[in-house]
């Protein structure tokens, strides 16, 4: 028990110690480049610890003693043993990076100053880095000099944000303050192969299943633009007033892009918003040889780019990109005296006019410091590389005649199967081999069904992967089939 006022402070002192900082430092971060060494060259014998949710419950307690007990270096070395190791050449799953060593430390130089980036006055020099790196993002899209947008908690809250400015700017009323008065109900057009959080932004936004109209794709998972007029006609026939298109740059499942040209010309036609959900795929902006995949773009009213995924990014940095700066004001309006003085758009240095949170971690830092460190070709580099890995992949697969590719790749999403064991179901072999898989912690794939087929779906997207590695999954998927 602490007995006074100065015993309470030494205490608290003690925690904030600088000496103590630097030397648990030291010891964390050499057990993070060790690992770091061992992941990345191939001697780690797993990318995910074959263990089951009930048995890792036994391996962490429940339970917190009063008194200091673990050491944080042992602490550090026990998550590291039992988590997804996305660093290991055979992570080749879900779209989550390996990020780059050095922005991790800056995301630790973050978590320390802990500034609030929502106000300018709790995050002076992180506001201007995410102003400046709007910008920048804005050019690369092709967006005018009045373009604007923010930093977010990834690519659902980035969604959620694109498509309430939408709603504000296309339903012919200022529905933030009067609520929805539409006898017939807002909708949104989507490709069937949209990311899940598209159409949960508009359900929460308490469109229902009603407001999603969905858009057949073609051969090639990408939104069919020729059915456009027909589903568009058919929804307004139905009584819906149909606001938006939103398309996917890529898709989660194929990785195919959607054909934005064309989208932004019947959106300008009908005069409705379109959005782009680029939080993949956007990044091929700043390849020379793949940005031709966005062409379009600029036609957006807004667009979603995620730094998390193919820039290299800790989790979560999601940018929301408008083409009009006053729509970036359009999702939230509400004020709050306790931290504004003027009305919005007088406050451009105020985040939190136009984010959802109120409280948001500096993460448009460690993209604005990498990018001044690296510089911007290194980023297009990468792109090249994983997206070319991709293509060189798909071309085994098309010379080994016990396997099928669901379509030709255009970034580094990859889908196939394993068609040998004839007699047995196709779908249910994909299954068991990527559980098989899963269990012995070899690799790290994940799985789709696309028009009832099942696949194996790899994301390639640690730059260190080769394919090598790849080819040793076709290996490993034999032996387990």
């Amino acid at each position: 028990m602490l007995k006074n006022s100065t015993e309470k402070l030494n205490f608290f002192k003690q925690a904030f110690n600088s000496e103590e900082f630097r030397q648990n430092g030291h010891k964390i971060v050499d057990i993070l480049a060790d690992y770091m060494e061992k992941a990345s060259s191939g001697r780690l014998n797993y990318v995910l610890p074959p263990i089951e949710p009930d048995e890792m419950m036994n391996l962490w307690d429940g339970e917190f003693s009063a008194e200091p007990g673990k050491a944080p270096d042992e602490m550090v070395k026990k998550v590291v043993k039992y988590s997804n190791h996305l660093l290991h050449t055979k992570y080749i799953g879900h779209q989550v990076i390996s990020p780059l060593p050095l922005a991790a430390l800056f995301s630790l130089t973050g978590s320390l100053l802990n500034n609030s980036t929502a106000v300018y006055e709790m995050a002076p020099s992180v506001t201007i880095m995410e102003r400046n790196l709007i910008k920048w993002m804005s050019n690369l899209i092709g967006f005018r000099e009045n373009s604007d947008g923010i930093f977010t908690s990834g690519g659902t809250l980035g969604n959620l944000t694109a498509l309430l400015a939408a709603r504000q700017a296309k339903s012919g009323y200022d529905i933030w303050t009067e609520g929805s008065k539409d006898s017939a109900g807002l909708a949104v057009m989507v490709s069937e192969q949209c990311h899940y959080s598209v159409k949960r932004a508009l359900q929460v936004m308490g469109m229902g299943e009603t407001g999603v109209v969905t858009v057949p794709c073609d051969e090639a998972y990408c939104l069919d633009t020729e059915k456009l007029e027909e589903i568009y006609e058919k929804a307004i026939n139905e009584g819906k007033k149909v606001i938006a298109v939103a398309a996917s740059a890529c898709s989660t499942a194929t990785g195919s892009y959607d054909d934005l040209e064309k989208i932004g010309e019947f959106c300008g036609q009908k005069g409705l918003w379109f959005h782009v959900d680029g939080a993949h795929g956007a990044s091929a902006l700043l390849s020379e040889k793949y940005k031709g995949l966005l062409n379009g773009i600029h036609r957006a009213d807004s667009v979603v780019w995620d730094a998390h995924k193919m820039m290299l990014m800790p989790a979560l940095s999601t940018a929301v990109l408008f083409k009009n700066s006053e729509s970036s004001y359009e999702a939230f309006s509400q004020k709050a005296s306790y931290l504004f003085e003027k009305e919005a758009r007088e406050e451009w240095y105020n985040m939190a006019h136009r984010t959802m949170e109120c409280t948001k971690p500096m993460m448009a830092f460690n993209l604005y410091a990498c990018l001044s460190v690296y510089g911007t070709k290194f980023f297009g580099d990468y792109i090249d590389h994983v997206y070319d890995l991709t293509k060189e992949f798909a071309e085994v697969i098309n010379q080994s005649p016990d396997f099928e590719l669901a379509i030709e790749p255009e970034g580094n999403i990859i889908c196939f199967r394993y068609l040998k064991n004839r007699d047995e179901d196709i779908n249910e072999l994909q299954f068991k081999i990527r559980k098989k898989i899963i269990s012995e912690g070899s690799f790290y794939l994940v799985q789709t069904v696309l028009r009832n087929k099942a696949y194996l779906r790899c994301t390639i997207i640690n730059p260190l992967t080769t394919i090598k590695d790849l080819k040793e999954l076709l290996d490993k998927v034999r032996e387990v089939a």
